[in-house]
């Protein structure tokens, strides 16, 4: 295949409650920083979204805290997309946040919540956000937090809810309080297994499953970094293409609900893995791969 030609569409559409999206998204952190921490090239990360978007990509994953100390992915994407295009989806998430300089703050309280979808809203240039995740971190109850987002969706400012790094009992307890459209876990090959089960959950509520880290090699969260396991490389020798387009490949073969928005700066690298939706896997292949 020439990846420069596959469209994103290629692996097929979901739905995000009324909003369709191609299964092959863009997810947005990297655009603001080099591997190496360095700042990203500014005018480069702009040709990497709008390149994203000539490919099809209709589905990008942000949120306020992805910055560096000179770039800001959503003020990145208000200035490469605005005006945006109608079937653009803009993904982002609330509950965690960075100060100034970067380091963590303590998780957002509900009352807080108003203020981060706020700051998203300013930042992209929208006077809606499309969907907001609730990002969850340990096994609490959810039930105040996203409660809160459902009386911001009640305000106009929010039309879908999703949730994110969350167990099975948080998705449910969440779908009892409002719609949920996309369930956002790390998870991949080889990573994070144990969402099999919340995958087909998702799948038999029509709810998107939005794995991040799916590039992760050898346990490492920080993207397509560490060493490749052999079997992956053999896969990708075999049908004359990257381990990143196999790995990705793999994702979507997971199920019909299974969206991918693999990050990346570098326009070559967008372009590969827009073109890993037209990539098939042989059930050999996945079977040799599963066992990773």
């Amino acid at each position: 295949m020439t990846i420069d030609t596959v469209h994103a569409d290629a692996a097929g559409t979901w739905q995000l409650g009324d909003l369709t999206v191609n299964r092959i998204g863009l997810g947005a952190m990297r655009l603001t920083a080099n591997a190496d921490g360095s700042p990203s090239d500014r005018d480069r990360a702009v040709a990497v979204l709008r390149r994203a978007v000539e490919l099809g990509v209709n589905h990008i994953d942000t949120a306020a805290f992805y910055f560096s100390p000179l770039r800001s992915a959503n003020e990145l994407i208000n200035r490469a997309l605005s005006p945006y295009p109608e079937d653009l989806v803009i993904v982002t998430k609330v509950g965690p946040g960075k100060d100034p300089s970067g380091e963590w703050l303590p998780a957002a309280r509900p009352e807080q919540l108003r203020g981060q979808v706020e700051e998203n809203l300013r930042q992209l240039g929208r006077d809606h956000l499309d969907v907001v995740n609730l990002r969850v971190h340990g096994p609490e109850p959810l039930a105040e937090h996203f409660g809160a987002l459902t009386e911001l969706v009640d305000a106009g400012l929010i039309r879908h809810l999703g949730v994110s790094a969350v167990r099975r009992h948080q998705v449910a307890e969440a779908r009892t309080i409002a719609p949920v459209v996309c369930v956002q876990n790390s998870y991949g090959l080889g990573y994070r297994r144990i969402h099999d089960e919340l995958i087909r959950d998702c799948a038999a509520h029509g709810t998107a499953f939005v794995p991040f880290f799916s590039l992760a090699t050898s346990g490492r969260e920080a993207g397509a970094i560490g060493e490749e396991h052999p079997e992956v490389l053999a896969v990708a020798r075999e049908h004359g293409v990257t381990a990143a387009q196999v790995r990705l490949a793999w994702t979507l073969a997971r199920g019909p609900n299974v969206l991918a928005i693999p990050g990346t700066g570098d326009p070559a690298h967008l372009a590969q893995n827009v073109a890993a939706g037209a990539l098939r896997l042989s059930a050999a292949d996945l079977a040799r791969l599963d066992a990773v």
